[in-house]
């Protein structure tokens, strides 16, 4: 096909027969043309929209097709591969793509305002901060954009006007990363909304549609220049003269398509038209006739006709059995008999009659493995090659390679076969990958803060967030908080340390305190008392498992890298981090107990795997612990997989497993033969004896029964153990927030992932079939989740008759074991559409082409459960939709109302761990630790109560044997240092207009706890929005003056350029003999004026006035050393 493509230095149009087979076309092209060439594919994707849909495109697939339609106009050779469907779609002409096309090269002149107007046109949306391709921000001299048909956003930086330089940036934390000359901008959308455009848009749907446009929301939101949610079925209202395809493509392209194009193209128009007479119904938004959005089937194949074209005839049809010759053929039924007590001999009796060369492809390293050996032992010699060039340049007789391809074939040089073609039953895990996070910082958060919800004031207790404020003549900005009464108190937003958000019931239901009362200060006093019983408790069960001795794994860092280097992903910053940390745990001889908090699909699984290499090559045995057969049968491949090039014998425990296979299993655990052994509770059983256990893995824990966490309670003081989890349930949030248990968290999503869409909505059947029809007709599939196995068969009938052209089977819990591995297998296989399930999918394998969910009854689950059922889907670069279907809206439960609310509205990526803190607002955050501290925490907050806790901890760390009293007055202690330079200390509006990362940004800025921390987000935000304006500098020196106050003891520093005052706390532990050798230094300008206060008398100027300040904190800062003081 590559040849071909280069024979006619012309293009290539592969077209399929819908966009599944598109993919797997796709996949093929790549393989055979080697990555090397893979650049040529242009793929031009459908919508992923039904006709006449109320949904509109993902950005990332207008990117694509705009990127291929502009390639298309530059150059004249490439390999075109697109479904029937794409093709039969009218497109916009030629003219809107290059009029609306522009280019920057360094060193250019560029006027950001006309910059600003050209984007507009262009179709490109102003954001706060760049995510998403058609973004941009303009942030007086860097400019944000994600150019459409670019892989990365790319960062202008202007001097004056004047491109200095264009560097790519990481969307996720908005650093820059590499440097680029040039940058070409497309337009932002197939729709465009200039005044041109929208005055063409308004006279054809007068004269397109009857009646009132004006009663169309439609019709009103394109005069007001926005774009509707399905506004491209409109498409040809913008144009005078729309285009197709075929307009792109020169004369002399060349086609290749099946011999029942036909066939599609008239199934698919048959669909177009019944979708047009279902949306007529709908007078806000008429539809479009069908042939003025789509080509005919007849005129689809009247304008194939006009290009040369090969014509594939499939194997099974009659003209195949009669050609005299094909130049490939199909392979003979080589399927393993798993039955068999010869399971592979078709495949061996195949190779044994052929004497031209073979390659057989291994969807992953451990099945290459699996096969080299199989063949092996059939006195069969293979070789392991790169891919198809090296087969076809210089092919061994007998050779092996990776690739996804699922199609084999017979050819005049050799054979090519398929793993599918082989274990047609296996599932392979694929799964694509293309921010730090503190876990007390998710809760203490100012992220998520709206008017009106309630935050607590470290001072003066429980109020309502107002907003952002200036007050007259202030040079900075203060957070408004109102109290009962209407009272209003201005928080600096350098004080920001003392104010968070309020986390313990319902927040309609959260307290309202009085300013100026006693209330705040009596409820503080008994919460603190209740925070130091309960560091009391924590610390005993902290010593208790600390005076108990683990092993020590040491770490062989060559072996180690060498191993790691077979993860195939980038590590997330998030995903480095814990796996450093689980390391640093193994090393030391304290037993490990780690909590891996990561989202469904985030790379927990890879830090295990770190783990359970580091045990293994130190001669000990690992147990992966998991709760259902399906998610064991996962983890047994991913494991074998990555372990293929290793020593290493990995084994798997279930019901799956014979009861001759699981004594064998069993007595080489015994025996120390086995060094990995993954099961569900069966692990846990009695006569399951280990040789030298070193790391348990628990995948789950939530999920086991008491007596299977008794078992485990056991084991905890013997062996390391680590848990993951996506979303960790209040008490198990509580014990890693508390320090009894570590926790990691793993919040950034693999690349070029999308959030899953949610619904919640009363159960409506057009809703189902326009849902369930969405995924089908775009190549993927469903799951329908019933959980009552009484009535699931009858939901079964009923979809099968709602949806006649789906395949619908039924899975769940009281099935036999192996019916349901059947099932779940050819659900991977895509051999159905859609699978009626119960809530055994929950844990189950990974299914990368099933994007829809739709869950009855979503208001029975809990929160944790939904999240992580909604997590079955999204597993790929494909847009996702979960629909959570209720009896009524209405008359839903407040809890299960809010539940609801919550994922609906939590649809980031990694949201598993705000959504456990969400959980503890719907309980109530009392549960956390039981009765006795429920009301403690109800009245000052989960934010403020951890607080204290970890104070109290501390306090009692440092001075084991501290007296109540003391303690608790230590843990009220935190130096509330009151600065006031009168210097603008802020970042402007013009600088950073965006109201909500200011805030987040000031947070972040109050709360940094070193020098270091400070400097770093000093550098990240002059890389995100450009050099620092004078206040903003101010802001971050005035930040480190304060942190080197605190460390001197200084509770009150007012510093203008005539002068002023500090004063010190009366605990302060600074060095006296500094303080009087700086009276005596300058007599004049210093003096005390009593026991705590030094007066201080200057003349400084607006330019070295911060540096002056920060002398005299320096001359301060000979800190007694702890003790020397007493």
């Amino acid at each position: 096909m590559a040849e071909t493509s280069e024979q006619l230095c012309a293009p290539l149009v592969v077209v399929s027969e819908d966009s599944r087979h598109a993919q797997i076309v796709e996949q093929e092209i790549r393989f055979f043309l080697g990555e090397s060439e893979a650049t040529r594919l242009l793929p031009f994707p459908d919508w992923e929209c039904l006709p006449y849909d109320r949904f509109s495109p993902h950005a990332d697939i207008v990117s694509e097709r705009l990127s291929t339609l502009y390639k298309l106009t530059q150059q004249k050779s490439g390999i075109i591969s697109v479904p029937i469907n794409t093709l039969m779609q009218r497109v916009v002409p030629i003219d809107y793509i290059l009029e609306h096309s522009f280019s920057f090269t360094k060193g250019d002149q560029l006027n950001p305002d006309l910059l600003r107007h050209q984007l507009v046109t262009a179709g490109y949306q102003s954001a706060s901060q760049v995510m998403t391709h058609g973004e941009y921000a303009v942030r007086g001299g860097v400019i944000d954009l994600f150019p459409m048909g670019s892989k990365k956003p790319i960062r202008l930086d202007l001097f004056d006007d004047l491109i200095e330089s264009i560097r790519y940036f990481d969307p996720e934390n908005q650093r820059s990363t590499t440097l680029c000359d040039q940058v070409k901008l497309l337009p932002a959308r197939e729709i465009p909304l200039d005044d041109q455009s929208i005055r063409q848009f308004r006279q054809l749907f007068r004269r397109t549609f009857e009646g009132d446009p004006q009663g169309s929301p439609l019709y009103r939101d394109v005069s007001k220049g926005l774009a509707s949610a399905g506004i491209e079925f409109y498409l040809p209202l913008f144009f005078s003269r729309m285009a197709t395809l075929f307009n792109y493509l020169p004369s002399d392209s060349l086609f290749i398509h099946d011999s029942d194009l036909l066939r599609f193209s008239k199934r698919f128009y048959a669909q177009v038209e019944e979708r047009y007479e279902v949306a007529g119904f709908d007078l806000d938004r008429p539809p479009l006739k069908p042939e003025l959005l789509y080509l005919s089937p007849e005129q689809t194949k009247q304008s194939i006709n006009r290009f040369s074209r090969i014509e594939l005839i499939r194997s099974e049809s009659e003209p195949y059995k009669r050609a005299s010759h094909s130049i490939v053929n199909p392979l003979p039924d080589l399927e393993a008999e798993t039955k068999s007590t010869q399971p592979y001999r078709r495949l061996v009796a195949h190779l044994a009659t052929t004497d031209q060369p073979v390659l057989i492809t291994a969807e992953s390293p451990g099945r290459l493995q699996a096969l080299e050996e199989l063949l092996v032992q059939h006195a069969l010699t293979t070789s392991r090659i790169e891919g198809w060039n090296e087969f076809i340049s210089q092919p061994p007789p007998l050779s092996l390679t990776l690739s996804v391809i699922e199609r084999g074939f017979i050819f005049n040089n050799g054979t090519l076969i398929t793993e599918a073609q082989l274990h047609g039953e296996e599932v392979k895990q694929a799964r694509r990958r293309q921010k730090t996070v503190d876990p007390s910082a998710v809760i203490r958060s100012l992220a998520e803060l709206n008017p009106g919800d309630p935050v607590v004031h470290m001072e003066h207790g429980v109020g309502r967030y107002v907003g952002l404020k200036h007050l007259d003549e202030e040079p900075t900005e203060y957070i408004a908080v109102e109290y009962h009464g209407g009272d209003t108190i201005y928080v600096p937003i350098l004080a920001l340390d003392l104010l968070g958000r309020y986390i313990g019931g319902s927040p309609d239901s959260a307290p309202l305190h009085r300013l100026g009362s006693d209330t705040w200060g009596r409820q503080k006093r008994k919460a603190r008392e209740k925070a130091y019983d309960v560091a009391t408790e924590l610390l005993e069960v902290e010593a208790l498992r600390n005076s108990r001795r683990g092993h020590a794994f040491p770490v062989n860092q060559q072996d180690y890298s060498t191993f790691a280097s077979t993860f195939t992903f980038e590590e997330t910053p998030d995903q480095e981090r814990a796996i450093n940390e689980v390391l640093e745990d193994m090393e030391s001889d304290s037993p490990m107990d780690r909590l891996v908090c990561g989202d469904v699909g985030f790379g927990k699984t890879e830090v295990a795997l770190r783990a359970a290499y580091i045990a293994v090559d130190n001669s000990r045995q690992v147990a992966i612990l998991v709760p259902t057969t399906l998610l064991a049968e996962q983890h047994f491949q991913n494991f074998r997989d990555r372990f293929a090039d290793q020593a290493v014998e990995v084994e798997m425990l279930s019901r799956f497993r014979s009861r001759k296979e699981q004594d064998e299993i069993i007595n080489r655990l015994e025996l120390g033969r086995t060094d990995i052994v993954i099961g569900t509770h069966r692990l846990l059983q009695s006569d399951i004896r280990f040789k030298d256990l070193g790391l348990l893995i628990i995948d789950e824990e939530h999920r086991f029964g008491v007596r299977q966490k008794e078992r485990i309670k056991q084991l905890r003081s013997e062996v390391d153990i680590l848990t993951l989890t996506a979303t960790p349930i209040p008490r198990t949030l509580n014990m890693a927030m508390s320090g009894l248990r570590d926790i990691s968290i793993i919040a950034t999503p693999p690349r070029e992932r999308l959030s899953i869409k949610t619904f919640v909505r009363n159960r409506n059947t057009p809703l189902i079939q326009e849902a369930c029809l969405r995924e089908i007709r775009r190549g993927g599939q469903v799951y329908f989740l019933h959980n009552e196995v009484r009535t699931i068969n009858r939901v079964a009938e009923e979809i099968n008759k709602l949806i006649p052209e789906a395949t619908v089977r039924v899975a769940h819990g009281q099935m036999r074991e192996k019916k349901l591995e059947e099932i779940m297998r050819d659900f991977y296989h895509q051999h159905f559409n859609i699978l009626i399930c119960s809530t055994i999918i929950e844990s189950g394998i990974d299914v990368p082409t099933a994007n829809t969910i739709i869950i009855d009854r979503a208001d029975r689950f809990g929160l944790a459960q939904l999240h992580q059922l909604r997590g079955r889907v999204g597993r790929s670069h494909h847009q996702a939709f979960a629909y959570l279907m209720v009896p009524e809206l209405k008359v839903l439960t407040d809890d299960a109302a809010k539940r609801l609310d919550a994922i609906e509205q939590l649809e980031e990526l990694g949201a598993g761990f705000t959504l456990a803190s969400h959980d503890l607002e719907i309980r109530g955050a009392g549960e956390l630790l039981g009765e006795t501290q429920s009301g403690a925490i109800d009245t000052i907050g989960f934010t403020l109560f951890n607080e204290y806790l970890e104070r109290a901890i501390s306090a009692l760390k440092a001075s084991p044997g501290l007296v109540r009293d003391h303690a608790l007055r230590q843990a009220d202690e935190k130096s509330r240092i009151e600065i006031n330079l009168h210097l603008p200390a802020l970042f402007p509006e013009n600088y950073l207009p965006d109201v909500h990362t200011r805030l987040v940004m000031y947070k972040r800025i109050a709360s940094a706890n070193s020098e270091e921390a400070l400097r770093e987000l000093q550098i990240e935000t002059i890389d995100r929005f450009g050099l620092l304006p004078e206040p903003a500098k101010n802001l971050f020196w005035i930040s480190r003056l304060k942190m080197i106050a605190t460390e001197c003891g200084v509770s009150h520093l007012d510093l203008g350029t005539r002068g002023g005052k500090i004063r010190f706390e009366s605990s302060t532990r600074i060095d006296p003999i500094a303080l009087i050798e700086l009276i005596h230094s300058k007599p004049q300008s210093y003096s005390m004026k009593d026991a705590t206060t030094l007066t201080i008398k200057w003349e400084t100027d607006q330019d070295n006035h911060l540096d002056e300040c920060r002398k005299v904190l320096e001359a301060l800062r000979g800190i007694i050393p702890e003790g020397d003081g007493e």
